[in-house]
């Protein structure tokens, strides 16, 4: 399927306290669809990281609309990805005054949509 990127818009959500890794099984599921259902797919899915995937993919069809004057029924979810946003390093105490290393990883949520649902 390809693609113009000329028109793709896009939306980020930088340092969302979230890993990577679980935000990318969400992602995985709505790259190459419509918007619109994109936006039932994560609607009803059960984890916790489709919240702010849903928030910036709202964010890129509004970006689309306001900025490139695109309808969102013929919006397609073009690009979508999660990049490793830096760790919060903590420390948690354990047994004979020893301190463990915990890190929480963030991430940046990028979807870019472009015009292209009648193509499907």
């Amino acid at each position: 399927m390809a693609i113009d990127t000329t028109t793709e818009t896009k939306a980020i959500a930088r340092y969302i306290r979230m890993s990577p890794h679980k935000v990318r099984r969400v992602l995985d599921q709505i790259r190459g669809r419509s918007y619109r259902e994109a936006l039932i797919i994560l609607e009803f899915m059960p984890y916790r990281a489709c919240e702010p995937v849903l928030k910036v993919l709202r964010s890129a069809a509004a970006n689309a609309e306001h900025n490139g004057g695109l309808s969102r029924a013929e919006l397609l979810v073009s690009q979508a990805f999660a990049d490793q946003g830096p760790s919060l390093k903590r420390f948690r105490p354990r047994a004979q005054g020893r301190a463990y290393q915990i890190r929480k990883p963030t991430c940046h949520i990028t979807i870019a949509v472009a015009p292209g649902a009648a193509a499907e």
